[in-house]
């Protein structure tokens, strides 16, 4: 792997820096006095939650190893160095299709096992009530089974990292103290549980809300209700889309300032990311429809959502535009902050001995960012033109 030299504007405080890049490693950051262009340098995205990109879906059986690896490398191209592949709710032994697959990818390629640290599973352990439940299928819902999750870890090869799953159902207490004793995260999702079955599922050890006020009833009471509860619960660090679609801004802005440092952003993106408008045919809620303004819903009941068809990066975008945080803070809600829930190196950010995970952007005239290269481990694995890189 060669050495390499970036210089920009840290996107920390704006004053120019350069980044001596040894063997994959941050070796040195050193203050300059000048540039010669205007480029950010801020570390790669780190997304908890993608259900698949650009036409690759993990949820439609079967899907390839060179598909995931082609996920991977498009995601490059839009700023996310690392990844959860996500699996959502299904029969057993499709997921159980879905872990192998996923896994045998990131065992025989590289660009994949640098990537992806791991696999969401999100769901079957869910609501089976319509609202919470969102677009995972009614009939494969069910209650916690600590016996079949163990199943979907071995055919993982341990590499489930994260699970999402209601405690509104009987013994998910105990589920949850078995994923932490595994050092596997355990999110609140897809709920209708109670305030105290929420405070229940924290003092279990779950420490993420997914995607927090999505997957929920239409209609709530006033108080209390489980996303009342959820921003109260200190221990529990929120996850949020921020497309537009999701949660309006003034909600985004309030969860913000109720969260603070433990707020971070995923995209739930899915494969249709970069598709034309149309009707189509899914594992993911059955029959969805994308919107010319990108919005990705159910065919049937359109006021639900199944899921994002806009990616990270334009999450933090919607930040910005919206001046809901600062460059810093958006960045790191998509970097630093998700890389620290699942304890890896990225977290240290732009620092000596961090990995090279370095994306170049430039600022915009309406206060957004735009992917001018990446680099993962060191190495350019994606440049918008030769002047960079």
């Amino acid at each position: 792997m060669t050495n390499l030299i970036l210089r920009g504007r840290d996107y920390r405080t704006l004053q120019p820096i350069e980044l001596e890049i040894e063997h994959g490693t941050i070796m040195d950051v050193r203050a300059l006095n000048e540039l010669e262009d205007e480029v950010i340098l801020a570390p790669g995205l780190v997304d908890l939650q993608v259900n698949g990109f650009q036409g690759v879906d993990f949820n439609h059986f079967p899907f390839s190893e060179e598909d995931v690896l082609h996920a991977t490398r498009a995601l490059w191209q839009q700023g996310v160095t690392s990844f959860l592949p996500t699996v959502i709710t299904a029969m057993p032994g499709e997921i159980t299709q879905a872990m192998q697959r996923l896994a045998s990818a990131r065992q025989h390629h590289p660009d994949v096992a640098r990537a992806v640290p791991g696999f969401h599973l999100e769901g079957p352990f869910l609501s089976p009530e319509d609202g919470p439940r969102g677009a995972h299928p009614r009939e494969a819902i069910r209650a916690p089974d600590i016996a079949l999750y163990d199943s979907w870890q071995q055919a993982a090869q341990q590499h489930i990292r994260l699970l999402t799953l209601s405690p509104e159902w009987p013994h998910s207490d105990a589920l949850i103290k078995h994923c932490v004793a595994q050092q596997v995260r355990v999110a609140i999702g897809h709920t209708s549980a109670t305030p105290a079955q929420i405070h229940a599922a924290v003092d279990a050890g779950a420490t993420l809300s997914t995607h927090l006020g999505n997957g929920a009833h239409l209609q709530l009471p006033r108080h209390p209700n489980y996303i009342w509860q959820q921003l109260a619960e200190d221990a529990l660090t929120a996850t949020l889309i921020a497309d537009g679609d999701h949660l309006p801004a003034d909600v985004l802005k309030v969860f913000l300032r109720a969260k603070g440092e433990q707020a971070l952003l995923v995209s739930d993106v899915t494969s249709f990311a970069g598709q034309p408008p149309g009707i189509y045919d899914t594992a993911i809620g059955g029959r969805v429809q994308l919107s010319a303004s990108g919005r990705l819903s159910i065919a049937d009941a359109p006021q639900l959502l199944a899921g994002s068809a806009r990616g990270l990066l334009e999450g933090v975008n919607f930040l910005l535009r919206h001046q809901l945080a600062t460059l810093a803070q958006a960045i790191e809600m998509a970097s630093v902050r998700p890389a620290r829930q699942l304890n890896l190196p990225q977290q240290q950010g732009l620092a000596c001995g961090a990995p090279a995970d370095v994306l170049l952007l430039a600022a915009q005239a309406d206060g957004s960012v735009a992917l001018r290269g990446c680099v993962k481990q060191g190495a350019a694995v994606w440049r918008d033109n030769a002047d960079y890189l």
